[in-house]
């Protein structure tokens, strides 16, 4: 097996041609490689890449058991599943002999690992099936040379390789010493959709079992000999510093080993600072926290209160802001409109929250650092802990762990950097677990927003101008702290946004931020769904026409720009259709009193999504009853999944648009639990129906698309069932 350690561990690209001489392994079975497009984030150009990574394997051992690499990150979003499912696919193999393990972090081997931005499969699916379509036709050839005949009179299905002519059959593991000294084809042919066996199917996550019994290990779990326990606080005020410190009734209690000070480590996702207790158990560790004496120098920024800081946003969007883009004479559409109307939409800063808190395991030692972590990208990890430790990242193995949910949270690794700190000054294993408080007090936060729209309208109803203000604090603040406001890259989500109304002008408003801004599921698609999609409603409303015609000539006034434009149209209407079909849409005026169905239709991550939304409102009482929801995400690789990412969208959508909000007081974060930031229970749960578009075209997002429209939908349902309108979000916030 060297060549294949040789191949693994040589850094950067190597020809194609070059790594198929080399990935035919023989003494062990087949082992072979895929081809990762560098710039295969961008969906139109998906296999122009002209170097070869050997980035991830698959491995078909003699007995015929088959292990394929799950290079992107795992956290319930189910690409562990749908991921090697396309490789199975194309390699003909039995899912039943399929096994997955996920891969540790090593960006050489299986390309970029960092899971979000709704990209994995976009980036993968090709590659995967490739890599599946290679390996199929190394073995059909090794069964040709057993057979001494053409590999046209051979054929593969469900793990064996079958002889046309004379009905005989080899299996797999009987071909793969043979196959890995084949050579690897250049440009196996794939299979066409009709010939899928996995692709586009319902299937089972792969360790469905083990999740179901317990069996699964999150980086909560992580267990090493000698291992302690840490719990942490931090400055409650982004940018204060610790002013003074007495340990003394801490280090009092029993298994208590150490108090760590943790220093303020200003790299993006490093730890803001804080302090840490060392014991022999968690709960001795979270208990002894609470008897230090901390006293905090809180910095500029206990001057935050989101309520003023809200107001302020308005105010910002309501006066003309920083031009970003501009189509068309929108002052020309606006003086020559027979009727002009405006509205402002604003959202509160959101929590990530996942149900398995910021969790990691760190054994720095003197020539080594190994992490175990439940993480969404464990290149960062290797970065901070390199630059931390003055190491190589390449020198720092990480582990990736099972996540019990992330959202974005994840991405940014400082409860791994913590952890490495207290490993690295008390030289032991540590286990670092942040408290759900601790979490929602001191983490990263979806921005607060407003969004100011103003549009024409001309005697037909016809939309002809409209101005789009937005302001919220940038993501870009975590890296360049000096940013007062959203970039022009931010923007262009409402740019290109598929109404693209012939005179546009998009600003962005001054929004500084004074707490850490994070990715969080959807994005900048949370508040330009809602802001677009209840802004549509009340436009249709403004023009006597109902949402869904009103819609519908929306996108057929503005599909003349250009022909990408026109298929955004096209699509969009699609599943707008289906969405309301699928709901009853004409059948609304006969729903009982207080009840009513809301239209919401939003592209985001190349993909659309429409949501009919049905609701119940007696007062202040809203009940959501039912959710059609219609996707056009490309080919689907897995419609159990999809389907479970839809629904899952329809819950965190429900619960940012009714409940969730994170307030600041004099710079502080009020909200500690959920109870305060109460996410949606099971109770709250409305049925919901999935409706996945057939597609041709290739996969697009999925993960965080789904997000955006519900809570438009929800806003738009509510005024139809009892004529009152909501731009705020939460729509029914605490009093915290």
């Amino acid at each position: 097996m060297s060549k294949v350690t040789d191949i693994q561990n040589k850094p950067g690209n190597i020809s194609r041609r070059r790594f198929m001489k080399m990935a035919g392994v023989a003494g062990g079975g087949l082992v072979i490689g895929i081809n990762i497009p560098a710039n295969a984030e961008n969906t139109a150009e998906l296999g122009a890449e002209k170097t070869f990574n050997p980035n991830a394997f698959i491995h078909l051992s003699e007995n015929g058991d088959t292990l394929i690499y799950c290079g992107r990150c795992e956290m319930g979003q189910g690409i562990s599943t749908a991921l090697p499912s396309a490789v199975a696919d194309e390699m003909e193999a039995d899912w039943s002999r399929v096994r997955i393990e996920q891969a540790d972090g090593n960006e050489d081997k299986y390309g970029p690992q960092a899971t979000g931005g709704s990209a994995s499969i976009v980036r993968m699916y090709q590659p995967m099936r490739e890599a599946g379509a290679a390996a199929k036709a190394m073995l059909i050839a090794a069964a040709a040379k057993v057979w001494k005949t053409s590999a046209d009179n051979c054929y593969a299905r469900s793990h064996f390789v079958h002889n046309k002519l004379n009905k005989q059959k080899l299996a797999y593991g009987e071909l793969a010493i043979i196959a890995a000294n084949m050579p690897v084809p250049e440009n196996p042919a794939l299979k066409s959709k009709e010939e899928f066996r996995y692709i586009g199917h319902a299937l089972a996550r792969h360790d469905q079992d083990e999740v179901v019994v317990g069996k699964r290990t999150y980086g909560v779990d992580t267990k090493l000999p000698g291992l302690k326990y840490a719990a942490i606080t931090h400055c409650p005020v982004l940018g204060g510093k610790l002013k003074s410190l007495d340990k003394t009734g801490a280090l009092k209690v029993k298994g208590v080993l150490g108090v760590v000070e943790i220093p303020r480590f200003d790299v993006p996702y490093g730890s803001i600072g804080g302090v840490a207790v060392v014991a022999d158990n968690s709960w001795t560790a979270q208990q002894a926290l609470k008897k230090l004496k901390i006293s905090w120098d809180l910095g500029e920024n206990q001057v935050y209160n989101t309520k003023a800081y809200k107001q302020q946003l308005v105010a910002n969007v309501e006066k003309p802001a920083q031009l970003t883009h501009e189509r068309g004479d929108i002052d020309q559409a606006f003086a020559k409109a027979k009727q002009k109307f405006s509205a402002t939409y604003t959202g509160g800063h959101l929590s990530h929250s996942p149900m398995e808190p910021n969790a990691s395991v760190v054994w720095v030692q003197e020539d080594s650092c190994e992490v175990w972590a439940a993480t969404q990208s464990p290149a960062d990890i290797q970065k901070v802990l390199g630059q931390y430790l003055k190491r190589d990242p390449k020198d720092i193995l990480v582990h990736v762990t099972m996540a019990g949910g992330a959202f974005g949270r994840k991405f940014k690794c400082d409860y791994v950097h913590e952890a490495a700190v207290i490993s690295r000054q008390m030289k032991m294993p540590i286990q670092l677990i942040w408290s759900r408080e601790e979490d929602m007090r001191t983490g990263y936060y979806h921005s607060t927003s407003a969004q100011h729209i103003e549009a024409s309208l001309d005697e037909n109803g016809k939309v002809t101008g409209w101005l789009h203000r937005a302001a919220f604090p940038s993501i870009g603040s975590l890296f360049n702290p000096s940013l007062d406001r959203a970039s022009k890259g931010s923007l262009e989500d409402v740019a290109n946004h598929p109404f693209a109304v012939e005179n546009f002008r998009a600003e962005s408003g001054e929004a500084k931020a004074h707490t850490r801004i994070g990715w969080y599921r959807a994005v900048y698609a949370i508040f330009y769904g809602f802001a677009f999609g209840t802004f549509a409603d009340e436009l249709a409303h403004k023009a006597e026409k109902n949402t869904f015609d009103f819609l519908n000539q929306l996108y057929d006034d503005s599909s003349n720009i250009n022909d990408r434009q026109k298929e955004r149209a096209a699509r969009s209407k699609g599943v707008l259709a289906l969405a309301a079909k699928k709901a009853g849409w004409d059948q609304r005026n006969k729903l009982p009193k207080g009840q009513g169905i809301g239209l919401a239709v939003h592209y985001s991550f190349n993909s659309y999504v429409a949501m009919a939304v049905r609701v119940a409102v007696d007062g202040d009482d809203i009940k959501v009853l039912k959710v059609d929801c219609a996707i056009d995400c490309g080919q689907v690789l897995n419609v159990d999944g999809a389907t479970a990412q839809m629904e899952g969208a329809v819950v965190m959508g429900m619960s940012l648009a009714l409940s969730t909000e994170i307030s600041f007081k004099d710079g502080a974060v009020v909200n500690s639990n959920f109870h305060d930031y109460p996410v949606m229970r099971i109770s709250d749960m409305p049925e919901v129906a999935v409706h996945i578009v057939e597609s041709d075209h290739k996969p697009t997002g999925l993960g965080e698309p789904g997000v955006a429209p519900f809570a438009p939908a929800l806003s738009n349902a509510i005024f139809a069932a009892s004529g009152k309108r909501y731009r705020d979000l939460p729509m029914k916030p605490l009093s915290v």
